[in-house]
């Protein structure tokens, strides 16, 4: 059984992101290619085999296909401080000045399979990645933390196989098992060694990796001969704990994945062309590695413990309005636009440094064109301006610190029905 892990673990390897960076959070934006085109908008309107990732339900709708893409992603991260004493006893001051994250350049693919059988029936394969989280700071002036080299990197991919079923004409059902797999390691964070549950496994470990499960239901169908609207939901996936990192995460290594929830409605009114809207709500409070604060807790229990400190993190409720058209027989536009306030409150930003998920806003488009009946490319290209939070120092009196993203990206994928 460890023997086919281990095989398996070196499988994903290969279709995990190169390390990437934050966007919704530590979710992406949109997953496929044509989803990511409309700012992730598509829970009441599926058209590729990705779509177990949005909605395991809009399965029923796409027909027998395969898709493959891969996106190019590039997030440039930094971190600036303000004012403090950096020798002064009995604080944690960092070097004033501005660091700028290093790797600005990440791939992150997109696999799908989907078969329609008789009676409504489709079986399906979607594998996806989030975002995830990175960083890597410079150790010059001995490191962010006086740790040197500093730096975390979170790499998370989906296995969703799915079934799913038109039970009714324009009405479907669908449900994936989700099968996680996450890699984590982190740097430079030996200066927070007197606050942790154990010390050697707090930072400088290499890489860990853990898998996890969970379940994902949704449902999909036509209101009128020109609505449609559907619903999701994703459950706590409950992960394997990272022993390498037990004495930095809360409840010993422990870091689930939130549940989420999506809602959509899509609109064809006018001809050839559909408008959408997703509300998309992600529990990352309920994950106490990441929602816990990082003060009074630090204080009050030891980092690895159950309370232990986190990054502080909000949930997070995302806006999506997607649009599409149909020119003509061969080719399809689409762009987006979604925002949803970004989860780090300006106490917590001494953490977050490590993970600057500071997006909100996100400006896509994209195309489809197709060949045949049964070959299509689609693209999209992606847009997350600046985005900053400020905020005091809680263990350097007078000290700011403030982080701030940019992201851009583009991605290309094939679609082949049979």
């Amino acid at each position: 059984m460890r023997t086919s892990r281990l095989w398996a673990a070196i499988a994903l390897t290969s279709l995990l992101p190169g390390t990437a960076a934050a966007t919704n959070g530590y979710f992406s934006h949109g997953y496929g290619t044509i989803n990511s085109g409309m700012a992730g908008a598509g829970t009441a309107l599926s058209q590729d085999s990705i779509a177990a990732a949005t909605n395991p339900a809009g399965m029923a709708f796409v027909g027998s296909r395969i898709d493959g893409g891969l996106e190019v992603f590039s997030p440039r991260r930094k971190y600036t401080v303000e004012g403090g004493a950096p020798n002064t006893p009995q604080t944690f001051y960092l070097a004033p000045g501005t660091v700028s994250s290093e790797n600005e350049a990440f791939l992150i693919p997109h696999f799908g399979y989907n078969r329609a059988l008789s009676n409504g029936h489709s079986v399906g394969l979607s594998i996806f990645a989030n975002g995830g989280m990175n960083t890597e700071y410079s150790g010059k002036n001995g490191g962010t933390y006086g740790g040197g080299k500093t730096g975390v990197n979170l790499e998370q991919l989906f296995i969703a196989p799915t079934w799913s079923w038109e039970y009714s004409e324009g009405q479907a059902l669908g449900i994936s098992p989700l099968i996680a797999y996450q890699r984590f390691k982190a740097e430079g964070l030996r200066n927070f060694s007197g606050f942790s549950s154990n010390p050697n496994a707090l930072t400088n470990n290499g890489t860990d990796d853990a898998w996890g499960y969970g379940i994902q239901i949704g449902w999909q169908g036509e209101i009128t001969e020109t609505l449609r609207a559907g619903a999701n939901w994703r459950t706590i996936l409950e992960m394997e704990e990272f022993d390498q990192y037990e004495g930095l995460f809360a409840e010993q290594g422990g870091f689930d994945i939130p549940q989420m929830f999506n809602a959509g409605i899509a609109w064809s009114g006018i001809q050839d062309h559909w408008l959408l809207l997703d509300v998309q709500h992600i529990r990352y409070s309920d994950i106490n590695s990441v929602g816990n604060p990082m003060m009074p807790n630090l204080m009050q229990a030891r980092l690895g413990d159950d309370e232990g400190a986190g990054f502080g993190w909000d949930d997070m409720t995302i806006v999506k309005l997607g649009w599409q058209w149909q020119q003509d027989e061969t080719q399809t536009w689409r762009a987006g636009v979604s925002y949803g306030e970004q989860p780090i409150p300006d106490e917590e930003v001494l953490f977050n440094i490590l993970a600057p998920g500071v997006q909100e806003w996100h400006f896509t488009g994209g195309f489809t064109h197709r060949f045949s009946e049964s070959l299509e490319v689609s693209g999209m290209a992606f847009y997350s301006p600046r985005t900053t939070v400020r905020g005091d120092n809680p263990m350097g009196p007078g000290q700011e610190i403030e982080l701030s993203m940019t992201q851009i990206g583009t991605s290309l994928s094939v679609g082949y029905q049979f």
